[in-house]
Formats: structure tokens, C-alpha cells, sequence
């Protein structure tokens, strides 16, 4: 461990109290998508004064510390989700909303982080901390401050950040290469039919029946279409038609996600789905209208930023490195995009998993988090060439 780690470290254990303190208020009052004004201030409050900043994205900011030159972005998400909170601590969520993603979490070792950064002389680059709203819903906080260009005018040359992720073990950390999470696409499937009387089916035409059976083909685009090495998931969330058990239906509506995990099938991957609904459904003498909205691009880390961080833990008694891929996606993924990115994966010591109403990792996965940015903001200012 070189000199400038060893200085951050022990300026970063001296913030870490402040931030589980912050954590719990942050976790005892959260604000939904869109809404998240009350946590940005208290954030702001929190982070070092003085620091250059930029409001980005309605209810998100920019805040740079650490002088000129080209800076580590670290990315925090402001926003909860509508869950009502069964954790029973008495900092539990009582407004319905609730911080079951880590957020409030994530938030907290940012701050400490860039205190740390600006309590030490000399750091090897410049942090700007990014605070994201609307990373949960759609349009998404992280487009929305890519395309506004503040990250170049902040002259942001890399971008990093942290998720607790319960399937790893605590005093884990995942800095895997490549592409880590998926792109996820929404879906609304609508079947058109001819209602009439149950007793008759000869007279109607079935929504419901030829739904089913496109739910069922869907599958096919993950065993049949797709390449067996690129991860594949078609998902239908949610299925709706009728209002009398004695009826047929004249239209039946699913909702849902296709996920993949590789850009060049994913258009494909939305042209058959378009093509196995239409040819169904007709089968079935229905027709059938497919509206897709694009999410999340795949989520690819740099590989030199991985390898680099995995080396600085690997250093650090507190963190042992892992690897994690999956479906999930993370509007994060719009930074991997724009400059050399990573996203790591931090374990967690609950057993609840990602939003579930009972998740609330301890306090020291708050430490976890912090000193994995710490190590991904260290190994981004040396690929930048800042250190």
C-alpha cells in the first residue's frame, strides 16, 4: 500500500462515524424518484464547504473537490423506493418510501470519502462527487447528466461507484472486467381478440389464450435465439384481462423486460419478440402491438480500472476481491459509455435481499463501500494519470 493510500485510509476512518450517523438519517427519511430534494440537501450539507458545484438533472448535483485537472467522478443515487419498511430499527422509514437498495448507504460513503479526499494534502487527482437522482424509474438521472455535458465541464476522465450486493459475503468486493449487469428493456404486450359470451367460444376470439401462448414462445428467445454464452431473460411481470369470469375479453395486456447482456443481440433480441407475438397471436386470430422502452445500456467495466482496484484490495485487510456478474441492470451504465467506468459490487451482512422491506445492512458495510471507492477513486486517478 503506497503512502497516498495509507493517508486516506486513516483520513477515511476518521469521517466514518459522521457517516453512519448520516446514513441513518438519510435511511429514516427517503424520498422517491424525482423527489429526492430533501436528501440532496442534507447531502450537500454534509459534503466539504467551498467545493465547486453544479445542479444537474432537476433534483441532482455536481460537487468537484480537489483543485483543476482531470477528475474521478464517484456516483451516489439519491432516490428510495415506494416499500413500506419492515425492518423494525428505530431509524425504520414511516412514509411508505424506503432506502432498500443501498442507497442511503452508498450516499454515506461518498461523503466520507470526499471529506477524506479533502482533508489530505497532495491526493493524486480531483473528485467530483455525483449525486444521481432517478437512478430506480425511467428517464433516467444518470442520461439525463450525461447528455446535459456537465461531466465535461467538471472534466470528469473516469467514473466510478459501489453497490451492496447481499449474494457476496461481507468483506467482499467484485471488481470484475467486462460487462457486469445487463441492459433491461420494458415491454407492454397488448392482444387484441374478439369478446363475446364464455359459453361460445366459437364466436369470440381469445386474448387471454393467445397471450399465454406468446408468454410461453417468448421463452424460446432465451433456449432457442440467443447464443448460449451471452445471458438471456425474458420477463412478463405482469398479466391483465377481463372483468367477468363468464366473459371473453376483447384485449389482454402484459408487461414486462427483456434483458441481455450483449448490445449487438439486444436489438435482435426485440425484433423477435416483436415477431413471435405477431405470428402467435394471428394464429390465434388476434392481433398484437409490442411497445418497447430502452433502459439501461450493459454495464461494462474498463478493464484496466477493474485489475488496478482488485490490486489495491487485495492490499486491504477489510476486503477480500470476488467476481459477479448478472442480469440486473444499473443506469450507471450510461457513464461506461461516456469515459473509462466501474462499478463494484460490495457484500453486505444481511440475509434480506435488494429491495425487500426487511434489507438494512449494518454499519460497517457503510466502511466496506467507502474504502472500495476509495480504491476504485486511487485506481482511476492513476489510469487518468493524475498519480
Amino acid at each position: 500500500m503506497n503512502d497516498i493510500h495509507r493517508r486516506l485510509r486513516a483520513a477515511l476512518r476518521v469521517e466514518l462515524p459522521a457517516a453512519y450517523d448520516l446514513r441513518r438519517e438519510l435511511h429514516a427519511e427517503p424520498y422517491v424518484s424525482g423527489r429526492e430534494e430533501p436528501t440532496l440537501k442534507r447531502v450537500l450539507d454534509a459534503l466539504p464547504q467551498g467545493t465547486v458545484s453544479e445542479r444537474v438533472a432537476e433534483t441532482g448535483a455536481l460537487l468537484r473537490i480537489g483543485g483543476d485537472g482531470p477528475a474521478v467522478g464517484v456516483r451516489g443515487e439519491l432516490d428510495a423506493l415506494p416499500i413500506m419498511e419492515e425492518t423494525g430499527v428505530p431509524w425504520a422509514a414511516r412514509n411508505g418510501v424506503m432506502h432498500a437498495c443501498g442507497h442511503d448507504v452508498h450516499l454515506a460513503a461518498l461523503v466520507a470519502l470526499a471529506r477524506a479526499v479533502d482533508r489530505v494534502d497532495d491526493v493524486p487527482a480531483p473528485m467530483v462527487a455525483v449525486l444521481q437522482p432517478r437512478e430506480e424509474t425511467y428517464p433516467s438521472g444518470a442520461l439525463d447528466i450525461v447528455e446535459s455535458g456537465a461531466l465535461g465541464r467538471h472534466r470528469v476522465a473516469a467514473m466510478v461507484a459501489a453497490h451492496v450486493q447481499p449474494v457476496l459475503a461481507a468483506g467482499q468486493t467484485a471488481c470484475t472486467p467486462g460487462a457486469v449487469n445487463a441492459s433491461a428493456d420494458e415491454f407492454t404486450l397488448i392482444v387484441r381478440g374478439q369478446g363475446g359470451h364464455a359459453a361460445y367460444p366459437q364466436l369470440s376470439r381469445d386474448p387471454v389464450l393467445a397471450l399465454a401462448q406468446i408468454i410461453v414462445a417468448a421463452q424460446q428467445l432465451v433456449s432457442r435465439d440467443a447464443d448460449p454464452m451471452t445471458p438471456t431473460v425474458v420477463t412478463f411481470g405482469t398479466v391483465s384481462a377481463g372483468t367477468a369470469p363468464n366473459a371473453t375479453p376483447a384485449e389482454a395486456v402484459a408487461r414486462g423486460t427483456l434483458r441481455t447482456m450483449s448490445e449487438a443481440w439486444r436489438d435482435q433480441l426485440h425484433d423477435r419478440f416483436v415477431v413471435i407475438a405477431d405470428g402467435v397471436a394471428r394464429a390465434h386470430g388476434c392481433e398484437a402491438e409490442v411497445r418497447i422502452v430502452r433502459g439501461e445500456p450493459v454495464l461494462v467495466n474498463d478493464t484496466r480500472l477493474a485489475e488496478e482496484t482488485a490490486r489495491l484490495l487485495s492490499g486491504a485487510t477489510r476486503h477480500s476481491a470476488a467476481t459477479l456478474r448478472s442480469c440486473g441492470a444499473d443506469d450507471f451504465a450510461y457513464f461506461t459509455s461516456l469515459v473509462p467506468s466501474l462499478m463494484l459490487f460490495v457484500g453486505t451482512d444481511t440475509s434480506s435481499g435488494l429491495h425487500s422491506p426487511g434489507f438494512l445492512p449494518g454499519d460497517e458495510t457503510v466502511a466496506a463501500v467507502a474504502e472500495s471507492l476509495l480504491a476504485a477513486y486511487l485506481a482511476a486517478a492513476h489510469l487518468i494519470g493524475g498519480g
